[in-house]
């Protein structure tokens, strides 16, 4: 059941609601009112019943009974950004999600949900539950979920919605499965596009970066008309956006893996090109690059008839300057709206949306492992160097056989004459949806119906440059009397420049993967009274849906047979449909009494049914009271689920690697804990020497698993706005609105994470973890592995405080505020141990891949005076402290940014001009350094890139 408003009609019913600020509060200030043109089943609906995100029955706006923000066209280009999940990850109440900061190309793999090496995705993140259990639709129905070509994801990507079709969104900060079924634990992201417009509009807007990088530009258009005679309305657009990237060797605060440091520490990769090689009781490197075979005395292996040395933290790589901080892409869209009066009370409605999007990743070229302690899983470890490879100055090197031990642990090369790791994505995503809608009459009311069905795809094809295939690794690398044919022998040993285009042309390849994701769903909706109550008529919908989805990834077939350099990773496919039906009640229960100008009840029940072999029922129940003119009170308890997603379930073993410090670190040093290293040797790590970790990073391996049951959740949300009409004389709109929010997620599906493993191994021996952790025959960690299960719960709970004013319009304009703040009070992770369960507090903490701040904070104020309109808006997020690693405690300081916006309306003849220009971070602040972030030494989730971005719009309307 949809209706669809049309900005262009706010007006005297808008600016009542917005004074009696009923409904939830609007970002832009008023909530939509109703089109009467909209669709068929709006046709005798009266102006003052719509449908808002979160309920299927027709309410007046003021009577909205759940928290839901809206943001219309005009706040989001008051932000000047290019993505429309970029504005949104600005809400206070967003966690965020993946975007375009965040460039994690190579070492974090193919994880479940497809944010690994083809992220160029971006999501939203309702109070930091992760995208996967916000819920996004368009007009109300489901779309497609994103393709990465490196998994199945489990969430949209908002970039393969046409922006040029956006009319506004709504945003609901309720659970609402019930209602809507699976993902709606967090909220409802409800993106609502145009279906009516007259005439050509266009906006082209330009923007970049101080220092001249990060360029974007942001064409839009779409052309609507009308046939009056036959009530058709068809509107069509497109867009094109392009973002220039910014690389990290740009920026002071990302020049190094670790901030605040001007050359390599022990976060700098051990990989370099001059080469490490742990042979024997050796930690060697190259003095310097020397070309052809170095000379090695194995007598006196540093002196001076050698050409290595003792390896240190001098001697490591720092992979950060190749790396983004701002991923390239560009995005072409298309988008077609048509409405088609049938005769009678019936109406056909369509609407087809395209979208490719050309994204990149890159990070340093390629370190190649080779040895038992290289945990890459593979053909790599137990490779052989044979002594007659002509370029190998130490010999054969074994990786050991069984009842033979090796002789060398690993040697690591970072192959810079092969150049980057570049990963390019081609997404695209096709959604279509056709709805046939009416009314009519039933027991003295209005009933109306509509049957929806939706199609929706998306494909993404991925090329990584930079990789190495691992068998012909192994023949160039001897015995050199296999190495035949097109087969160049490898030298690993000469430094940066020794290894060939020839050596290269044999062992590198051109890496192609592949994914895709389907939706097929069907709904069909009843809504009307049942009869009349003294306080109004009792409000009910009814609906079925039916859905199925399918989803797969393909790597390339070198990846599939386990002969990669880099991440390995195997094929996942899988599909599911699912059979559900719901049911909504609205009760009014008094009206215009004493205490009770308003009392009314809503309840809602859903039944689900899966495919594999679950099913679940879900409920939902609120009120919303107003006892006096001026305030609504209201509150809600809703049940939810979130079944899980086809990488989830069917998604094969996949490896990452995480920047996570082996607590074993130095076991024999004096005063180490003497717990800690008994705990340790009995897991493996050597009793004898002085054990070090030898890299900064571990190896994780990740899958899914088909018995997996759904998450659940229970949420409580209550509040009220207080709306003041006394203050009309000088406040066209004065609320506040404050709302409480309880939620807690059971059966939360995840792995759990590596470095509390690694703690709790380490510090208490549980059997669990540490039976998840595998070392090799020296002590060094090759696997640390975390199956999906259902193993964990979250409690958070918070408030969300809103206040907005807008003065009437005198001799010197008119100005408003608008302000939104969210108080996170607690975020608590539950998961199991042998003997019981840790509980990890997020609230106020970094963890290394998400901030948690307690408070954060969005404000706007605009001042207009006829055709020329000024604004500010900042943007605070309080200080958090980062929670693990040796600078757990280290304070991440507060920041505050701010946007300006100037813009001037005007007309010539018929035609309607706007230009605005606008900076955004005015003061370029940088954001806070984090040591255990995984990129680019900060959080890219909840913090902008340092530095002024600048941007220029200009719009026509023919």
């Amino acid at each position: 059941m949809r209706l669809m408003p049309h900005a262009g009609l706010v007006s005297a019913a808008a600016l009542a609601c917005a004074l009696s600020a009923h409904a939830s509060f609007a970002q832009s200030g008023t909530p939509p009112v109703a089109d009467p043109t909209a669709t068929a089943s709006s046709a005798t609906t009266p102006a003052d019943e719509i449908i808002v995100t979160g309920s299927r029955i027709r309410h007046s706006p003021l009577d909205q009974p759940s928290p839901v923000t809206f943001i219309d066209k005009a706040d989001i280009d008051r932000t000047g950004l290019s993505s429309i999940a970029d504005v949104l990850q600005r809400m206070p109440s967003a966690g965020g999600g993946l975007n375009s900061k965040n460039n994690s190309s190579g070492n974090l793999g193919n994880p479940q949900d497809g944010g690994g090496v083809g992220a160029g995705t971006s999501e939203i993140d309702l109070r930091y539950l992760q995208s996967k259990r916000t819920l996004v639709m368009v007009d109300s129905l489901r779309f497609v979920n994103a393709s990465s070509a490196s998994g199945v994801p489990g969430s949209v990507d908002l970039n393969s919605i046409p922006q040029a079709a956006i009319e506004r969104v709504e945003v609901l900060q309720d659970g609402a499965s019930a209602i809507y079924g699976s993902d709606a634990i967090s909220g409802v992201v409800n993106i609502i596009t145009k279906t009516k417009q007259k005439g050509l509009e266009v906006s082209l807007q330009h923007g970049l970066f101080r220092e001249g990088d990060g360029f974007t530009r942001n064409y839009d258009a779409s052309y609507g008309f009308s046939i009056p005679s036959a009530g058709t309305e068809v509107v069509f657009g497109g867009s094109y956006v392009q973002q220039k990237p910014v690389f990290r060797a740009d920026r002071a605060f990302a020049l190094f893996s670790h901030p605040f440091i001007s050359s390599c520490d022990s976060s700098c990769s051990s990989a370099t090109p001059l080469g490490r090689f742990i042979v024997g009781d050796n930690d060697l490197t190259l003095k310097s690059a020397v070309g052809g075979r170095p000379a090695f005395d194995p007598l006196d292996p540093t002196g001076a008839g050698s050409d290595f040395k003792d390896f240190s933290n001098a001697d490591r790589y720092n992979t950060a300057p190749l790396n983004y901080l701002l991923t390239p892409y560009k995005r072409y869209s298309a988008f077609a709206s048509l409405t088609q009066p049938l005769g009678g009370d019936i109406k056909f409605s369509s609407k087809f949306f395209f979208n490719r999007r050309e994204s990149a990743n890159q990070a340093a070229p390629l370190p190649l492992f080779i040895g038992p302690d290289s945990g890459n899983g593979n053909l790599l470890d137990t490779i052989t160097i044979d002594g007659s490879n002509p370029y190998n100055p130490f010999g054969t090197l074994s990786a050991g056989t069984a009842g033979t031990p090796a002789n060398y642990s690993f040697v690591a090369r970072r192959l810079v004459e092969n150049g980057p790791r570049h990963y390019s994505q081609t997404v695209d995503s096709y959604y279509g949806t056709a709805t046939l809608s009416g009314q009519f009459q039933l027991l003295g009311h209005d009933w109306f119906w509509d049957l929806n069905g939706v199609y929706g795809t998306s494909h993404a094809r991925q090329t990584f440059t930079g990789n190495v295939n691992a068998a012909h690794v192994q023949e160039a690398l001897g015995p050199i009397a296999d190495c035949t044919g097109d087969c160049v022998p490898l030298n690993l040993f000469g430094g940066a420049g020794s290894i060939t285009p020839a050596m290269l042309n044999y062992i590198a390849f051109t890496e192609h993967d592949r994914s895709m994701q389907r939706i097929w769903d069907g709904t069909a909706n009843l809504s009307g009274s049942l009869f009349d109550l003294p306080a109004g008529p009792v409000g009910v919908a009814f609906g079925y849906e039916h859905r199925d989805l399918k989803g797969s990834f393909t790597p390339d077939p070198i990846i599939q047979a386990g002969l990669g350099a880099d991440i390995p990773a195997q094929a996942t496919a899988g599909q599911y449909n699912s059979d559900e039906v719901y049911g909504e009640l609205s009760v009014p229960i008094l009206k215009d009494k004493p205490f009770f100008q308003m009392l009314n009840g809503s309840f809602a029940a859903r039944y689900s049914n899966y495919s594999t072999g679950s099913s679940k029922v879900t409920l939902k129940g609120g009120g919303d009271w107003k006892p006096v003119q001026d305030v609504v009170l209201r509150g809600t308890y809703a049940q939810g689920f979130r079944a899980p997603s086809i990488g989830e379930l069917f998604g094969s073993l996949s490896r990452f690697d995480a920047p996570v410090d082996d607590p074993c670190n130095g076991l024999n040093a004096p005063g180490f804990n003497s717990t800690v290293r008994q705990n340790c040797i009995a897991n493996g790590a050597p009793s004898s020497g002085d054990f070090q970790q030898q890299g900064s990073q571990l190896p994780v391996l990740t899958g899914g698993n088909d018995r997996l049951k759904p998450e659940t959740s229970r949420s409580w949300v209550g509040g009220g706005v207080y709306s003041a009409s006394w203050a009309r004389d000088w406040a066209r709109t004065l609320t506040l609105e404050v709302n409480y929010y309880n939620i807690r997620v059971k059966d939360a599906i995840g792995a759990i994470d590596p470095a509390t493993l690694l703690d709790r191994c380490a510090q208490t021996a549980d059997a669990l973890s540490c039976s998840a952790i595998h070392r090799s025959a020296s002590g060094q960690i090759t696997q640390i592995v975390g199956t999906l299960q259902n193993i964990s719960s979250i409690k958070t709970d918070g408030l969300d405080v809103n206040f907005t004013y807008r003065s009437p319009t005198g001799p010197y304009g008119a100005v408003g505020l608008t302000w939104l703040n969210t108080f996170t009070f607690k975020y608590d992770e539950v998961s199991p141990t042998a003997d019981g369960s840790s509980t990890v507090k997020r609230a106020g903490t970094e963890s290394g891949t998400q901030g948690y701040p307690k408070y954060k904070s969005n404000a706007t104020f605009d001042w207009s005076l006829g055709q020329f309109t000024a604004s500010i808006t900042g943007r605070y997020i309080a200080a958090i402290h980062e929670a693990t690693g040796d600078f757990a405690g280290h304070e991440m300081g507060r920041r505050l940014y701010g946007d300006i916006q100037l813009l001037w309306d005007t007309k010539l003849g018929d035609r309607a001009f706007n230009f605005a220009v606008g900076v955004n971070n005015i003061a370029g602040t940088a954001p806070p350094a984090c040591y255990s972030c995984s990129l680019a030494n900060y959080d890219p989730a909840v913090y902008d890139l340092p530095s002024q971005f600048f941007y220029a719009r200009v719009g026509v309307k023919l």
